[in-house]
């Protein structure tokens, strides 16, 4: 097999320069993946040599995130309705007529909206925890949705430790059976980005939009019951955020839905990238192209 290299590209969307990862033959069915918090596209790394072969692959960083630009939140507004009009600009220079999503956490979100505004675009949908239903919401959300009731300064702050380097490498370590598995690169390169100046505020005022993401998730499953995507769920199911009963939920308003779920936590693809990446190859080919 033929080893497909991955390019490394910027482009400029409206005022902003956003990063993304290309590879794969470029008339083969194309694939988005879409990272979370608080990562970047480098959490695909590993996952785009499996599907490069016989898709194109395209995984951008999201403003403020990696590579991409993160102006002040002074100079920017960080809401996900305008991260994803950034990345839907990237689709609609790219020229991407038709592919599949793969949302992750923050991209969930993201992807979903762009689901909802262009259904005639999406072959299909892969969540990898990346939620759409309340009953996937843990108690480990309790301190931003308190801050979404009350957003004072006080619980503002009692967010801060969200973004320190402990809790990062809990984020992967959490929920892993062999925590050997977890490349030391991924959580150091995450708070690397976490570190810069101004990031931290930027992060605060997403967990305090993230409110707008659960009042839409009845916009979104309507979209799931309407439209009925072909769906993957592939879940680690020790994720401390979003839970195994958020993964079922799917099956509610989309019966066909795969639901596949593996025995790790919230970065489920540091640990079973080939076991996730077959299920995705498996569920690619079903898809029109």
């Amino acid at each position: 097999m033929k080893t497909q290299p991955v390019k490394y590209l910027k482009t400029k969307v409206e005022d902003l320069n956003i990063f993304y990862r290309e590879s794969g033959p470029a008339d083969a069915p194309v694939i988005l993946l879409l990272h979370g918090f608080p990562t970047s596209s480098h959490m695909y790394r590993n996952l785009i040599p499996l599907l490069n072969d016989k898709y194109h692959v395209i995984a951008p960083d999201l403003p403020g995130f990696g590579y991409s630009d993160a102006p002040k939140n002074t100079e920017f507004t960080y809401t996900f309705d305008n991260l994803t009009k950034y990345i839907q600009g990237l689709i609609d220079q790219l020229g991407l007529k038709r592919f599949a999503i793969q949302v992750f956490d923050y991209g969930a979100p993201v992807g979903y909206r762009i689901a909802v505004a262009n259904p005639e675009k999406i072959t299909g949908i892969i969540s990898q925890n990346g939620n759409a239903y309340i009953e996937g919401l843990s108690d480990g959300w309790n301190p931003i949705q308190k801050y979404w009731a009350e957003p004072t300064e006080e619980n503002r702050n009692n967010l801060r430790v969200m973004t320190t380097a402990e809790l990062t490498q809990r984020q992967y370590l959490t929920g892993v059976s062999d925590p050997s598995l977890i490349a030391p690169e991924s959580y150091t390169m995450d708070q690397f980005f976490l570190d810069r100046e101004g990031n931290v505020e930027l992060q605060l005022d997403l967990f305090k939009d993230y409110a707008s993401n659960v009042a839409m998730y009845p916009a979104f499953q309507a979209y799931f019951r309407d439209k009925q995507p072909a769906f993957l769920a592939a879940w680690g199911d020790k994720d401390p955020f979003f839970l195994p009963p958020g993964a079922e939920a799917f099956k509610r308003d989309l019966p066909d839905a795969i639901v596949k779920f593996y025995n790790t936590g919230h970065f489920a693809l540091e640990t079973h990238v080939n076991e996730i990446g077959e299920e995705i190859l498996k569920f690619l080919a079903t898809l029109p192209r």
